[in-house]
């Protein structure tokens, strides 16, 4: 039985939250205002990133936290319940609320998107741009929630409503597409996806993001550093980038979060948005009629906290709750804040106006009373054969197909042909073809490579993460292209997470796909017409790197005759599909090609999917698959991971690792499948 109306479930969230708002202390509501890291593992555990353990955290009032690991969905479920027992030791018993960045695509990147993991795993945003289904999407949203449900995060710091007019942004990926209006009606379907008609039990809470708009970034850079902090508007468009704010807004969205950057030549003060009180309070608050809560983007008041370097971590904390912010994300001080009150800084009403709200979501996700998951279910529901079935079908279906000519290389290919393959396990196209060693004994060559990037940072910093820069393939990849083009027709798939200048490859290639997050299954499916391409450009394509620089960065569509067009697709004609032959039908063993594995190339994850460096691994880094990194470091080459592990690797022991997966052959040479006769 109830003890006080806040816990008695019969009360309205409103009710609820006014009686418990008025049983805090000071130090109890300054702990709401905190978003930080939650380390998985056991309460004592050092947090990630020199932040607190989540015994500390807990300690100083914090209730919300933001998770980087998934190891599995048990082990994330069983922790969920293990803090929240301890949330229900203290004195109030406020739910822990947990969040997460996405992490059902491909994107690796601890600082913006995760990799899968156990969930299931779908194309990127972009990729639901180029289907521009709203009932996909939907749908979409709809198996994210049930698989947060089942592990316990109940707020999701996403979807990026961004606009893509910036081609060099290195966020790209995570967004829908340049059009305002695509991403309008695709924002509104992922937020009923995930909320559902409004914030419930069954509701994982929306964070969309990043108000007013990020992507009108000065030179495409990034502001999680100082030389991307500008947003500017040449082109006048600042209205344009608010448009899938306001379509969200409309349809329930319950959360918001700034971006770190600061507007340049405009009407605003020229500081971070999550210190702009024209921007929160005046545009979002009063115009705009949003009551949610707005979360600050993560670090602003110890890292990334632009147009205000000169004010104090204290002054920096009282401008951005004078500008609106409801909750700093990435902080984890809230006796900071306790001490601003008790110096008269700041009313204890202002703590109560953003408390009452981040109070009142704990209530409407019914937190308070059904706090635990259980960890059965989270095993047997995330990631399901459904999910998976899928998410496989929605990454074919995102492939866009933007050039298909030649006689023998024309897609979808048929007849067993045989295939010269780059940056594909050949085990994917057993039963399909027959894979060789060198083009001159190919029918036709497939290649997979992804958009190019300038390698920014060291091993060990967010700025290593990014994939920015130029949007040029290097000299050298094009004239390996060109060389194995001059010798059997090519087909050339490019993974898009920026619009890179595909004009070179245009001319190169026999057919060109470009792909959005796409497995080797999902795209064999459809170089053998067993799943058709449905994607079309969610973007332009720029014909050159001069065309992007002399582009306004806040105008879509602005590049001077793109070589593709937002919209461009084409289809197979008089599709359908086709089923997968028996495997022991084709020759997948190869001979050695001479190629060995480098290092500076091949990522963790590529080591840890193949046998054979796996099992070289495992004799020398026992540890690594219970590494608390792991998922956030696959996408990353082994020469980095090597470098990120620092002194923890003794010398010789890296001198052997290196020496026994550089002894490794570059493309495996047997498959468990295929075991014809060549």
């Amino acid at each position: 039985m109830a003890s006080y109306p806040y816990q008695d479930s019969s009360l309205s969230p409103e009710r609820r939250t006014e009686d418990l708002l008025g049983r805090m202390t000071l130090e109890e509501k300054a702990g709401q205002m905190f978003q930080p890291l939650g380390p998985l593992g056991p309460l004592d555990a050092p947090g990630l990133f020199g932040s607190p353990s989540t015994a500390e955290l807990l300690a100083k009032g914090i209730t919300h936290m933001n998770i980087l690991q998934a190891p599995t969905a048990r082990e994330l479920a069983e922790w969920h319940n293990v803090i929240q027992e301890a949330a229900l030791a203290t004195r109030l018993g406020i739910p822990i609320s947990v969040s997460s960045d996405p992490r059902h695509s491909f994107s690796d990147n601890p600082a913006t998107q995760l990799l899968a993991g156990p969930f299931s795993q779908w194309p990127e945003f972009l990729g639901f741009g180029a289907l521009d289904d709203e009932a996909l999407t939907r749908s979409y949203a709809d198996t994210v929630r049930k698989e947060y449900l089942a592990v316990g995060i109940r707020a999701a710091l996403h979807p990026q409503i961004d606009l893509a007019t910036e081609p060099r942004w290195a966020r790209q990926s995570g967004v829908f597409s340049e059009s305002a209006e695509v991403t309008s009606r695709l924002g509104v379907a992922y937020v009923e996806g995930m909320q559902g008609p409004e914030v419930g039990r069954r509701s994982v809470s929306v964070m969309a993001k990043h108000f007013p708009g990020g992507g009108p970034q000065l030179d495409g850079e990034d502001p999680h550093f100082a030389y991307g902090r500008e947003q500017v508007y040449p082109g006048g468009r600042f209205d344009l980038h608010l448009e899938p704010f306001k379509a969200v807004i409309a349809a329930g969205v319950s959360q918001l979060m700034p971006y770190y950057g600061m507007p340049i030549g405009t009407e605003y003060e020229e500081v971070g948005f999550s210190f702009n009180k024209q921007i929160i309070t005046g545009l979002l608050r009063e115009q705009l009629g949003f009551d949610g809560i707005v979360c600050s983007d993560w670090g602003i008041l110890s890292r990334t906290c632009w147009g205000v370097e000169s004010l104090s971590f204290e002054e920096r904390m009282l401008k951005a709750l004078d500008a609106g912010i409801d909750q700093f994300g990435g902080e984890h001080q809230p006796e900071v804040l306790v001490r601003l009150v008790r110096d008269g800084k700041i009313s204890e009403t202002r703590l109560d106006t953003s408390v009452r709200r981040l109070l009142r979501e704990k209530f409407r996700l019914g937190l308070f009373d059904e706090r635990f998951v259980d960890a059965d279910t989270a095993e047997s529901l995330v990631g399901i054969p459904q999910a998976h079935a899928a998410g496989l079908a929605a990454q074919s279906a995102a492939v866009t197909l933007l050039a298909n000519g030649g006689a023998r290389g024309a897609l979808p290919l048929s007849g067993q042909p045989w295939i010269y393959a780059e940056g594909l396990a050949p085990e994917a196209l057993a039963g399909w073809a027959h894979v060789v060693a060198t083009p001159e004994e190919a029918d036709v060559a497939v290649i997979r490579t992804a958009a190019p990037w300038e390698q920014r940072g060291i091993p060990g910093d967010i700025e290593f993460f990014f994939r920015a820069g130029s949007l040029d393939f290097h000299d050298d990849e094009i004239a390996h292209l060109r060389d194995i083009a001059s010798r059997v027709p090519t087909v050339i798939d490019v993974y898009l997470d920026r619009p890179a200048i595909l004009a070179p490859l245009a001319e190169i290639a026999t057919a060109l796909t470009v792909n959005f997050g796409a497995t080797d299954e999902a795209y064999v499916n459809v170089l053998f017409g067993a799943a058709e391409p449905k994607g079309r450009l969610p973007f332009d394509i720029p014909s050159s790197m001069a065309a992007v620089e002399q582009s306004r960065p806040d105008v879509p569509f602005d590049t001077e005759a793109p070589t593709f067009r937002f919209g461009d697709g084409l289809r197979y004609t008089g599709w359908s599909p086709s089923v997968r032959p028996d495997p022991a039908t084709t020759v997948v063993a190869l001979p050695d090609s001479g190629r060995f594995l480098d290092l500076a190339v091949v990522t963790l994850g590529e080591l840890l999917d193949r046998e054979d460096s796996r099992s070289v691994l495992a004799r020398f880094l026992p540890e690594l698959p219970s590494h608390p990194m792991l998922n956030m470091i696959k996408g990353v080459s082994f020469e980095a991971v090597l470098t990120l592990a620092g002194s923890d690797i003794p010398a010789g022991v890296v001198d052997r690792l290196r020496a026994e997966l550089t002894a490794i052959p570059a493309t495996p040479r047997a498959s468990a499948e295929g075991t014809g006769d060549q």
